[in-house]
């Protein structure tokens, strides 16, 4: 068997709600389902903040449309 550690971790009553009637209906206790989601979310992978694999991938044949960003993005593209 291994040592658990005591920690607090705070919820918002509405989260804290939901987290306890989780727990009623798989019949475990709310630190139970705490830290098996922890240990999941620990587990996967690693969120990227990075472009899209997509980008940059393809040409549009513009030259300009870094300097015209304010023009391309704020215009009515329908006009």
């Amino acid at each position: 068997m291994y040592a658990m550690k005591r920690t607090s971790v705070f919820l918002e009553e509405r989260l804290l709600r939901k987290l306890r009637a989780a727990a009623r209906r798989q019949g475990v206790s709310a630190a139970t389902l705490v830290r098996e989601a922890l240990a999941r979310y620990l587990a996967g992978p690693v969120a990227e903040a990075s472009v899209p694999g997509i980008a940059g991938r393809f040409a549009s044949g513009t030259t300009d449309t870094s300097a015209r960003v304010d023009e391309l993005l704020w215009n009515d593209p329908h006009r």
